[in-house]
C-alpha cells in the first residue's frame, strides 16, 4: 500500500473550521493537559488561557471536557481556572466558566457553574481511595530514602510532593519531576516504574480483601495498549520517560463509557428525556467497545446525533517483534467516537495535539515530513496500520488548538445551548 492510499490527518485547520461552522449539531468531547494547556512536570504550575475559557462558554451545549484529571482538589483544575480568571472580574461559578463534563474517567460529573458529583460511586470507595495518597507517600519515601540520590531531606519532600496527588477519586503518582532526577540512569527509572506498579497492585489486593473485589482498576499513561483488560506499562528509553502516570481509578471510569455518559447528558437537555435513563454513569456501561456502540445504537435516536468531535493528545504505536503495539489513553475514546460515526452515519472527527513541545518527553509529529513521508513523521503516535485514523493534527501543539477553538467558537452564527 503506497501513502496516497492511506488516510493520513490534514493540517488545514480553516477547512476544519468551515467545516464545522456548516453543520447545525457538533458535540466537541475534549481532553485537557496537553490539549488546551501544556503538559508539565508538576501539575500545579499548570496554565490555562482565560480566553479559552470564554470560548468553552460560547459553545455551551456544544463542548464537553473528557479527562482523566479531576475537576477539583489542589491539584484540580478548577484551581487553574479560578487562577487565570483571578485578575479579571469574572467568577467562574457566576458566569459558567468552569469546564463541564467528566473528570477522573468519567466518574466525576460537573457543570459549567462548578456542581461537582460522583454518579454511580459508593462511600466505601471513597473512604478506600482516601487512604492512598498517604500509604503513596509512605511508599516513596522507603523508596527514594533507600538509594543514594545526592538529595537533601526536604529536596526528596518536595519530588514526594509533585508525585503524590491526592486527587479525590484517581490518586495518582506522577513520576515526571523524578524522571527529570533519575533520566540520567535509566535501570533506577525503570525500577521505579516497575516498584510503583507493584505498590498500586498492592493497593488494589487490598480492597478485595475488603470486599472492593471489582471496584478499582489502575491506568497507565502512556501504555502500550492492554491485554486481557490490563493496560501494559511503557517502560523508559532513550527517547522517552514511558509511563509516568500511575492512576488508581474507579472500575468502569474509562473515556469510552464517558462518551456514552456524556451524549445521553446531551439528548437528555435537547429532548427532555435521557435515552439510558437520568441516572446512567460510567459505571453501568459495559467494557468492550462493540458492546457500548450496541448501546448507543440502541438507545441514541440517529436523527438527533450531532457530528461528534474528538480531541486528544496521548496516543502510542509502537513496532514490535513484527506488529505494533498501540495504545495512549485518548486512544479507546477516540476510536469508540469515529465508531459511532460510522454506525449513525454522521460526521466523526478525531483531532490530535502535538504536545511533545512541553516538559514531559513524548512522540511528536515531524511536521516539515507530514507531505513526503507521514509514516515517519507520526512515528511513535500511529502508524500505516492503525485502526483509528486521525482526521486533523495541530502541530504547535496546545497554543495552536486554543487559538483554533476561540476562532471556531467566536464566528458561530449561533452559539451553544443550554446544556449547564
Amino acid at each position: 500500500m503506497t501513502h496516497s492510499q492511506l488516510h493520513w490527518p490534514s493540517t488545514d485547520l480553516e477547512a476544519l473550521k468551515a467545516r464545522l461552522h456548516r453543520v447545525d449539531e457538533f458535540l466537541i468531547i475534549q481532553d485537557l493537559d496537553g490539549v488546551c494547556m501544556g503538559l508539565v512536570n508538576d501539575p500545579l504550575t499548570r496554565r490555562i488561557e482565560p480566553g479559552y475559557l470564554h470560548a468553552v462558554s460560547r459553545l455551551k451545549g456544544r463542548f464537553f471536557v473528557l479527562t482523566n484529571g479531576e475537576h477539583i482538589g489542589c491539584r484540580g483544575v478548577n484551581g487553574i481556572v479560578d487562577r487565570a480568571l483571578s485578575e479579571s472580574d469574572a467568577e467562574p461559578e457566576d458566569h459558567g466558566l468552569y469546564l463541564p463534563g467528566l473528570a477522573a474517567g468519567g466518574v466525576q460529573w460537573q457543570t459549567a457553574g462548578g456542581q461537582v458529583s460522583h454518579p454511580g460511586v459508593e462511600e466505601a470507595e471513597l473512604e478506600f481511595l482516601a487512604s492512598i495518597p498517604a500509604r503513596a507517600r509512605v511508599f516513596l519515601d522507603h523508596w527514594l530514602s533507600a538509594r543514594d540520590l545526592g538529595l537533601s531531606g526536604s529536596a526528596l519532600e518536595r519530588l514526594i510532593d509533585a508525585t503524590v496527588l491526592d486527587n479525590r477519586v484517581s490518586p495518582t503518582l506522577n513520576l515526571n519531576s523524578l524522571y527529570r532526577v533519575l533520566r540520567d540512569s535509566l535501570e533506577t527509572y525503570r525500577q521505579l516504574q516497575t516498584d510503583a506498579l507493584g505498590f498500586m497492585h498492592q493497593c488494589l489486593a487490598d480492597a478485595q480483601a475488603l470486599g472492593l473485589d471489582d471496584a478499582f482498576f489502575i491506568h497507565l499513561a502512556p501504555n502500550q495498549g492492554s491485554e486481557a483488560g490490563v493496560e501494559r506499562l511503557k517502560p523508559a528509553s532513550e527517547t522517552g520517560a514511558g509511563t509516568t502516570d500511575i492512576q488508581f481509578m474507579l472500575r468502569g471510569a474509562v473515556k469510552e463509557a464517558g462518551v456514552l455518559a456524556l451524549l445521553n447528558r446531551y439528548y437528555g437537555t435537547r429532548t427532555g428525556q435521557y435515552p439510558l435513563g437520568e441516572a446512567f454513569s460510567v459505571r453501568q456501561a459495559p467494557r468492550s467497545l462493540e458492546a457500548l456502540i450496541t448501546l448507543a445504537q440502541d438507545a441514541f435516536d440517529p436523527e438527533l446525533m450531532p457530528v461528534l468531535v474528538g480531541v486528544g493528545d496521548t496516543l502510542t504505536s509502537f513496532p514490535d517483534k513484527g506488529h505494533y503495539q498501540r495504545g495512549g489513553s485518548d486512544r479507546g475514546f477516540l476510536t469508540l467516537l469515529k465508531a459511532l460515526g460510522d454506525r449513525f452515519h454522521t460526521d466523526s472527527l478525531a483531532l490530535f495535539v502535538d504536545s511533545s513541545g512541553g516538559e514531559v518527553a513524548r512522540p511528536g509529529v515531524l511536521a516539515s515530513e507530514l507531505d513526503t513521508d507521514p509514516a515517519r513523521a507520526l512515528a511513535g503516535i500511529t502508524d500505516p496500520e492503525d485502526p483509528l485514523k486521525i482526521d486533523f493534527v495541530f502541530t504547535g501543539g496546545h497554543h495552536q488548538y486554543v487559538s483554533f477553538f476561540c476562532d471556531l467558537a467566536h464566528g458561530l452564527t449561533h452559539p451553544g445551548g443550554s446544556i449547564p
